[in-house]
């Protein structure tokens, strides 16, 4: 009698042990049209982990959506211990910073539970002024032009030289300028909203924004937050400050509201766009359960999907640069409502965009419209960065005139690793990285929250290096 797997093997993955964070090795297989990580660790036995719930999403992601790494203009670190044990970045790693995150502060507002910095009131310390310059200058080094920097916390607008900070990031060559912020100041200070004004170009809020229901914010920001979000969008409306709204999403708490902050913020004037995270895994995760609250980037996608009209399956697509862990979808704001646009083009054209020309030559109105939408000039030597700035992480696609950046519209799933779904073939692909404020390496963020956020290279890291080093002798 014949024995067959109820499961379909796909391939063999090096993971970590989400106890002790050794490396262990895994298997992907499929099972009920779910992608599970089945690994072991000798220590602390075996785990499987739900990595997808949309095996002919994750397979296209993973097996189509693949271009050529792009390099950041120098490494920082040489490979000595391997992935994911070299990080800053090590020649070994695949991708650019798409997105650099510098943190000005561990201090924060509030105390939310599923923080994975672990910021709040009890941690008083402000990076200085000269620090966080070389921690933008480190960027710049490793990046030429950035294209995006995001200054983050704790709670940045919090640091006393915060306007001061932001003028050094406007004196280098960045792209495009991002504040993380959970929108307490500009929501109880006029004042300080306004001063925001003069540095509206190129610049973006990204704020956080959860959830309408009290039930749902008490549970991951320990607080109703409900009037203050609202006074914070409203505010930044009034000023016309670009802002995109980020969910972290819980399961069970707050994932059956998708679809209505989409359509909620597609009304909102200063917004442009919705980033989803669901919860990582790390820092302090309070009551979080990673069996039963985890929720995967395919999860969020079909929840999205089912909630709100304005997306197709078509037009949530994975991005090239990281396609495992970033989804992203964009929409044309008109007058009769949103018309989506990733969906219209072909994705090859985002994966061969490095060629010098490509023919766009389909008689379509939607395509027409498009390809006026995304093409600065009548060239068509110009089209390929076009389409190919459509699905990258930058936040500003470039707009003909007449269509103003106001107008465009994106909705972005991102999705860190942790130590449960940790594969170190994914990680290698990391394009949001965090500057480390001792030495301005660059760290994905995947493992800056597992092994090099505040004392753990000094601890859990060194740990397992002295380990790698004594079976090496």
């Amino acid at each position: 009698m014949t024995r067959v797997r109820d499961w379909q093997y796909y391939d063999v993955v090096v993971s970590i042990c989400s106890t002790c964070l050794r490396k262990v090795e895994g298997k992907l297989v499929f099972q009920d049209g779910n992608v599970l990580l089945m690994k072991r660790c000798p220590r602390h036995g075996s785990e499987t982990v739900l990595i997808a719930d949309d095996v002919e999403y994750w397979r296209r992601a993973r097996e189509r959506f693949l271009k050529p790494a792009e390099m950041p203009q120098r490494f920082q670190t040489p490979v000595r211990f391997g992935c994911p044990y070299d990080c800053g970045l090590c020649a070994d790693h695949e991708q650019h910073a798409c997105l650099a995150v510098v943190e000005l502060t561990d201090h924060c507002n509030l105390a939310c539970p599923v923080c994975y910095a672990s910021s709040g009131p009890h941690r008083q310390g402000f990076r200085s002024v000269e620090t966080i310059e070389r921690m933008l200058d480190a960027v710049v080094a490793a990046e030429g032009e950035p294209d995006v920097v995001q200054l983050s916390g704790g709670e940045p607008t919090l640091h006393p030289e915060f306007f001061r900070i932001l003028d050094a990031a406007k004196e280098r060559p960045i792209r495009h300028l991002m504040v993380n912020t959970n929108g307490l100041r500009i929501a109880r200070d006029p004042d300080f909203a306004e001063r925001l004004v003069p540095y509206a170009a190129g610049f973006e809020l990204y704020l956080q924004f959860d959830s309408f229901e009290r039930e749902a914010l008490v549970e991951l920001r320990g607080a109703d937050l409900r009037d203050v979000r609202r006074r914070a969008v409203e505010r930044l409306n009034e000023l016309g400050l670009s802002t995109t709204l980020v969910v972290t999403v819980k399961r069970g708490a707050n994932d059956h509201e998708l679809g209505r902050i989409v359509d909620w913020a597609l009304e909102q004037p200063c917004v442009r766009g919705v980033t989803f995270q669901p919860v990582q895994v790390a820092g302090r995760c309070d009551g979080f359960d990673p069996a039963k609250d985890r929720l995967t980037l395919t999860e969020v996608r079909r929840r999205l999907l089912e909630q709100t009209q304005v997306f197709q399956p078509a037009d949530v697509l994975p991005v090239p640069c990281h396609p495992d862990c970033i989804a992203m979808a964009y929409a044309l704001k008109t007058d009769e409502g949103a018309l989506p646009l990733t969906g219209l083009v072909d994705p090859e054209l985002l994966l061969q965009a490095g060629r010098n020309t490509i023919a766009y030559e389909r008689d379509d109105e939607l395509r027409k419209r498009l390809f006026q939408v995304l093409s600065l000039g009548n060239s068509a030597d110009d089209t390929p960065a076009r389409l190919r700035d459509l699905l990258c992480c930058l936040p500003q696609v470039e707009l003909p005139n007449g269509i103003g950046y106001e107008r465009l519209f994106r909705v972005v799933i991102l999705q860190f690793l942790d130590a449960h779904s940790f594969d170190v073939r994914s990680v290698k692909k990391a394009c949001v990285q965090v500057v480390h404020p001792a030495d301005g390496r660059l760290i994905p963020m995947d493992t800056y929250n597992l092994f090099y956020r505040d004392e753990l290279e000094q601890t859990v890291l060194s740990e397992l290096r002295a380990e790698l080093t004594e079976q090496d002798a």
